[in-house]
This record gives C-alpha cells, sequence and structure tokens, in this order.
C-alpha cells in the first residue's frame, strides 16, 4: 500500500470491506489497534498439542491435532453417506463428521497420519465429543511450504476466534498488518509508555511486543511480549483513574465539619452497644475528607455485616449537624425500604424532627422510590428542597430531575456496582445549587469484599476503607453442602432443621434462583445496569457443569414452586410467605415488615434478600441450587443470618456431583467465613471477564493480557507511576502516544467502565 496505517485506521481500508465487517459484527474488531491487540489465547506446538479431554462442550474451539483414523459410512439404507474422522492429541480422541457431497473431498485430505487446525462447536453424539462439518487447515508438508514453516519448531498462535472467523484467517489478517508495518519500520507507531518508564522497567518496545506476541519464534517472546503488554493495559488504565483522582481533588466542595453536641453526639450516646476499633478508625478517615473544600471520594467495603451502614449513618449525621443534607442511593426498593426504616429506627425520636415528640436535634429521614403514592412522594420532594429533610434514602427515583436539595452534601451509593459513573454524578450534581457550584462528597459502599488488586483496578479513582472486623454479638454460621441426588435423606433433615428453628422461636429464609410463573430471573435490578440478567446468566454459564454428567439440566428452582412444595409439605403449619422482585412494592414491605416483627416462619425468596435485609431473629438459610450462585452471592446470602445471639445455619442444597468444579466452589464456601479469601477463590475460578468485563463496559477490550488476581505487582506499580506521570503533566500534553491510548480506551461506548465493577 505504500505506507504504514495508524492504530485507530479502520479495518476496512486495510483487509477490505467484507472481511472487516465479520470482524466487527462478530469479534468487536474495528481498527487496526483492535486487531494488533487481539491477541492469541494460547499457542500450540509440535508435540504440545491442545488436550481433547477438557474440550467444553456447546463452545466454539479451535484445536490442533493429527488424524488417527477416517471412515466413510451410510445410513439412511445406503442413500445418505458421512465421513466420520477421529482426531487425537494423545490425551483424548474427537470425532469430526461430514455429510454429503463434501464427506468425498474432505476423504481424500483427511488421511491418517495428517495434522490440522479444527475448528467448531463441540457437541456430543453417542456419548461421543464431535465437531460436525467443522473447517479446518492442514498443517503438514503437503499444506503449502508456508504452513509447514510456520508449525516447524515455532509456537502457533490459536487466537480467540468464531465460526464466522476462524483462528487461522485471523492470523492471516494480523501478518498482513505486521508486513505492512515491517515495511515502514513500523512508522505510526505511538508508544503509550513514556520512554524513562520503559528504558527504567527494562521493558520491550511496542513495536517488538506485537512482533512477539503474534509471530513468536520461542517461548522466551512470548514471555517479553507479555511482560510488555500486561504494562500498558496497566499503566493506560491507572492513568485514567488517577486523572480522575486528579479531577476530583481539584473540585470545589463545602468542608462539613461536625459540631459539638449535635445530632451525631446525640445518636452516640444512645448507642446500646461499642463501635469497633476498625468503625472508629474508618469513620475518623471519613470524617478527615468531609472536613476539607475538595469532595471526599472514598470507597467503604468490609465483611458481610461488618457494620458499614452504621458507619455510613455517622457521616449522613456529621453532615446534617453541618447544616447539609445526605442521600442515600440504593439499588433495589426493598433495599432502599429496609434502609430507610433500619435508619429511622437506629435514629429514634432524632429521626422525627418537626414531629411531636422529636427531639432537640432532630432531623426528618424520608423514603423516595418510584413506586410511592403521589401525595408521599410531594410531600417527600417538599421536605427535600425546603431541607427539613437532612437524609433521604432512595432509588433512582432519586435521579429524577423533579428532584431537587436544599443543600446536599454527602451522596452514599450502596452496591456501586449496581449503578453506572451518570447515575452517579446526576445525582452529585443535584448539590450545584442556587447558582453555586458545589459538588457533595461522596461515599461509596460494596457488600462483596474486594481483593486488593481487584479495588486498585476496578475502584482505582476512590480512596478506599476496610472494615475486617465483625461488631459484639455478631454469631458464628455454619455452612453445610446438602447433596440432595446423592443423599436425599440430607435434604429431608433439612427441612426438619428448619422446624427445629422455628420451634425455638427463631424464622428461616429459603433462596431459589427463579420466581417462577415464567416470571424468569429476579428483575428487581435497574434496567440501565442489565446486571439481573447478567447476573443469572453468568451465573448459569458458571453451573453448567454443575450435574457433572454432561446431561442436559433442568431449570433452575423457582420461589413459587418451592414456597407451595414446603407449605404442602414438609413445612406444612408453618406460615411460609414468598418474597420477590416483581411484587409491586406495597406487598415486599408488607412481607419483610412482617417477617421483620417475626409473624412469618419462613420467607421463600430471590436474591431480593442478598444485600441490606437485617432480621437477628433468623438463624437458618437454605439455598435451593447453590451450584447455581456465584462463590460471592453466596457469601453475601448467607450474611442474613446470624445477626443476633443465637448462632446461624447455612446449608447449601446441590444436586452437583462431588467431584465437579461447582461442588469445589461450594466447598471453598462451606470451608471458610472470610469474605476476602472467598472473593480471591472467586475470582480464580472463574474467567475475568464475568468478573469485571460485563459488569462495566470497556474492561473486556483493555484487560486483555493482565490478571488482576497474578499481576498485583504490576498493578501496583503502574498506580505509582501513573500517579507520579498525571501530577506533573494532568493533560498529558507532553505524552501524545498515552492520550491516544487513553482515547482509544475511553471511547464513548466505554467511557463509563471507570465506576461500575
Amino acid at each position: 500500500m505504500g505506507r504504514v496505517p495508524a492504530l485507530e485506521e479502520p479495518l476496512k481500508k486495510i483487509l477490505g470491506g467484507n472481511t472487516a465487517k465479520v470482524m466487527a459484527e462478530h469479534l468487536d474488531l474495528h481498527t487496526v489497534g483492535d486487531l494488533l491487540h487481539h491477541y492469541p489465547r494460547r499457542y500450540a506446538e509440535r508435540g504440545e498439542l491442545t488436550r481433547l479431554a477438557d474440550l467444553p462442550l456447546d463452545e466454539h474451539v479451535t484445536v490442533v491435532a493429527q488424524v488417527a483414523k477416517a471412515a466413510m459410512k451410510t445410513f439412511n439404507h445406503g442413500k445418505g453417506v458421512r465421513l466420520e474422522v477421529v482426531v487425537t492429541d494423545g490425551s483424548g480422541s474427537l470425532t469430526l463428521v461430514f455429510f454429503g457431497r463434501g464427506a468425498y473431498a474432505r476423504e481424500k485430505e483427511l488421511i491418517p497420519g495428517r495434522r490440522g487446525m479444527f475448528a467448531g462447536k463441540v457437541s456430543v453424539f453417542n456419548r461421543t465429543r464431535q465437531l460436525l462439518h467443522p473447517d479446518y487447515e492442514l498443517l503438514d508438508r503437503d499444506s503449502g511450504a508456508e504452513a509447514a514453516e510456520s508449525f516447524a519448531g515455532k509456537p502457533l498462535p490459536i487466537y480467540p476466534a468464531c465460526k464466522q472467523f476462524q483462528s487461522w484467517k485471523l492470523s492471516k489478517a494480523v501478518d498482513t498488518l505486521l508486513d505492512l508495518f515491517e515495511a515502514e519500520q513500523w512508522q505510526n507507531i505511538t508508544d503509550p509508555l513514556p520512554p524513562a518508564l520503559r528504558e527504567g522497567r527494562g521493558l520491550a518496545e511496542l513495536a517488538d511486543a506485537f512482533r512477539k506476541v503474534h509471530r513468536p519464534r520461542t517461548k522466551a517472546d512470548i514471555q517479553d511480549a507479555r511482560d510488555r503488554l500486561k504494562w500498558d493495559e496497566a499503566f493506560v488504565l491507572q492513568v485514567a483513574l488517577a486523572r480522575r483522582r486528579h479531577t476530583e481533588s481539584q473540585l470545589p466542595a463545602v468542608a462539613r465539619k461536625p459540631v459539638a453536641d449535635g445530632i451525631l453526639d446525640a445518636f452516640d450516646a444512645k448507642l446500646p452497644f461499642t463501635l469497633t476499633e476498625g468503625q472508629r478508625t474508618v469513620s475518623a478517615e471519613i470524617f478527615d475528607d468531609l472536613a476539607t473544600e475538595h469532595p471526599m471520594h472514598r470507597l467503604l467495603q468490609g465483611e458481610v455485616g461488618s457494620g458499614k451502614t452504621m458507619v455510613a449513618l455517622r457521616a449522613m449525621l456529621g453532615v446534617v449537624d453541618a447544616g447539609g443534607q445526605a442521600a442515600m442511593l440504593a439499588p433495589t426498593e426493598v433495599l432502599a425500604q429496609q434502609h430507610h426504616r433500619s435508619i429511622t429506627e437506629m435514629m429514634g425520636e432524632l429521626a422525627e424532627g418537626g414531629m411531636l415528640g422529636g427531639a432537640e436535634h432532630a432531623t426528618k429521614v424520608v423514603l423516595l422510590t418510584g413506586s410511592m403514592g403521589a401525595a408521599a412522594r410531594r410531600q417527600a420532594l417538599l421536605d427535600l428542597v425546603t431541607g427539613d429533610a437532612g437524609i433521604v434514602v432512595g432509588t433512582h427515583a432519586l435521579i429524577e430531575d423533579k428532584v431537587q436539595f436544599h443543600d446536599l452534601g454527602l451522596v452514599v451509593v450502596d452496591e456501586q456496582h449496581r449503578f453506572g459513573v451518570e447515575q452517579r454524578d446526576a445525582l452529585r450534581a443535584k448539590g450545584h445549587s442556587r447558582g453555586e457550584k458545589r459538588t457533595p462528597h461522596l461515599l461509596v459502599m460494596t457488600a462483596t469484599p474486594i481483593p486488593r488488586t481487584v479495588a486498585m483496578t476496578v475502584f482505582g479513582d476512590l480512596e478506599t476503607s476496610v472494615l475486617d472486623q465483625l461488631p459484639a454479638g455478631r454469631s458464628p454460621i455454619a455452612t453445610h453442602v446438602v447433596p440432595a441426588k446423592d443423599k436425599p435423606h440430607f435434604l429431608a433433615r433439612t427441612w426438619e432443621r428448619v422446624r427445629e428453628e422455628v420451634q425455638g422461636g427463631h424464622q428461616a429464609y429459603v433462596v431459589c434462583p427463579r420466581i417462577g410463573d415464567d416470571l424468569g430471573e429476579e428483575g428487581d435490578a435497574p434496567k440501565t445496569s442489565g446486571k439481573a440478567s447478567k447476573a443469572a446468566r453468568a451465573a448459569e454459564a458458571e453451573a453448567k457443569d454443575g450435574t457433572g454428567d454432561g446431561g442436559e439440566r433442568r431449570p433452575p428452582l423457582a420461589v413459587l414452586d418451592i414456597a407451595e412444595q414446603l407449605g404442602k409439605g414438609p413445612l406444612a403449619g408453618l406460615r411460609v410467605e414468598v418474597l420477590h422482585g416483581r411484587m409491586q412494592p406495597e406487598a415486599k414491605d408488607d412481607v419483610m415488615r412482617r417477617f421483620a416483627a417475626g409473624e412469618v416462619d419462613v420467607l421463600v425468596a430471590t436474591t431480593v434478600i442478598e444485600v441490606g435485609v437485617n432480621v437477628p431473629n433468623s438463624t437458618v438459610m437454605v439455598i435451593m441450587d447453590a451450584d447455581r450462585f456465584g462463590v460471592s452471592q453466596l457469601h453475601q446470602l448467607r450474611g442474613r443470618v446470624g445477626r443476633g445471639s443465637a448462632p446461624g445455619l447455612c446449608l447449601l442444597v446441590t444436586e452437583a456431583s462431588e467431584a465437579s468444579p461447582a461442588r469445589t466452589r461450594l466447598d471453598a464456601v462451606a470451608r471458610t467465613l472470610d469474605g476476602f479469601e472467598l472473593s480471591r477463590i472467586d475470582l480464580e475460578q472463574r474467567r475475568e471477564g464475568d468478573v469485571l468485563g460485563q459488569a462495566q463496559s470497556g474492561v473486556r477490550s483493555s484487560l486483555r493480557m493482565l490478571t488482576v488476581i497474578d499481576d498485583e505487582e504490576v498493578i501496583v506499580a503502574a498506580r505509582e507511576e501513573a500517579t507520579a506521570v498525571v501530577a506533573a503533566d494532568p493533560e498529558l500534553e507532553r505524552l501524545p502516544g498515552l492520550r491516544t491510548a487513553l482515547d482509544a480506551l475511553l471511547d464513548k461506548d466505554r467511557e463509563e467502565f471507570l465506576d461500575k465493577g
């Protein structure tokens, strides 16, 4: 072509319209840079072929194998023919099946001893794994000198591919780009790493890294490329986060210093317990931030039941003392109602501002949700705009244009991963009132303990506070796996234990993955995030191996079905009720109120009770189809029991076989109560894209080489380097290559990724 393309140039200019269209539609590859950063997922070598024994069912795969035998067979009384080719890699075998006229042509090519790459979707027929009409490319001496040379002694890149565009086609497309760049000595390739950083850390140049990752001659080449490209991902991401931290630090905010003898002191004086050392330490960090004239930007994470809500409430009361208002944003109506109820109960007469019997320093605590009646909604909006309400708890309804504050000083976001940056910032923008640009302070809470590296990567624009100490009075929780399929008498004993707890004056939860009556999965998450459906799909994908028998799985158990069965069967005579996200808000609130009051013995629910629900009298939780939930989700659910003086019991009911990965996950949950350890196990066992990619736009594209659980050293170092670079040059004017890489990371479709985890 006579010139070398820039990384942002569309692929259609280089590879042609049809090829580029397929790559864009099926692989999300649009530019030259997208393709160069589409790294091989593994490398095949002579004598080191794919383990066919480990192939996953129902997934599109590319394998490198050798033909062991081939046979033409007839069927339908001789009217039809099919070619069955058995390929092997030493660990196992796989059958390739071709029907019709094409079978004869392939019979001449696929003879014993021939080696090739084969691509198709893995299925099972007569207990034999097979690829039906796979695409293939032969790799031995009869396939042409080029293919033979590429396979002889050098690692062979196998790319993430699809049915419409196989790995070897990707390899050829990459080769086209590499040839162009080589001919022009890699002009137009701007390096995102500052030269001093790259040289100081002994990293390869970007051009060299691209050569070695796509055309490696040795394993050492691959390692050199990985070392460099991991740094690109870590550094560019940390620069994006550092710039956000820098921008936040420059914004004006009103210092909110608590006053002596105000509502906070009155609240502390009436507490029936002593704060943990961790709660006091974290509170001090928060109050120090609130006292500055730049907005706090802090993440509060901790163990299930570690008292995060108490810390957040004390921060909100401190802001009220300083003349401001505080808003808590919750992802579901059930959780918003629960927070409102628990806050008003903890505050007592301090939450009755303007009411008869209200305490001297009392304020109003209002609830605002989308389903409130018109009169209650009007009153809540009036209380906010006049300043009568010091604290508001609400759902997405808080973000609507009609909602105005008198002086919003603090935004608390609960379950941060359920919200996008635009939703969070829309609420904070309501602090820009009365013509003054005043950014409220921000406290983000997450109920899921996060490994340090994940926090630095996903929440890296936030300062982090950790609560790792449980309050006094929390009881231990025993967790056991109930293998319902192998030992049905264990399931019978489960319901006996529930009866025993109820007879002892306690209550129980039963959790199911579905609602029932064709209502599908839990539907309570905000539509904008797609969280519920994605979580359901991720859990289902994660649990595909749950039965361990390779057969079709039955549909997940449903709340409505299980509640009916229990009420008529093993729990007959007990007060059994249901709770799920598709119920009317009034009905949900009524059920939770009666359960909290002890008027319901057993609550059969979806994961709508996963966080925030606090009923100390509940001592036992039974999780049906537990293998369909993620590790961290199980830990959250378990945290709903053992919240009082009586010990808690969590029973994980599953039909997964003992040797399956699903049972391994459940055994890990039963083995430890350490949420940080479980979150690490969760990340190690699941594909990183499930943890990071689906919940936040952009990270699928930005974290291709970096693994946040294994590359802690790189992430920590990249954060330090990024902070220094941004402090010296916030607009990156002296680093055009870094600016370009940052723009590619944060295009309009991915700009929300920083605040979704």
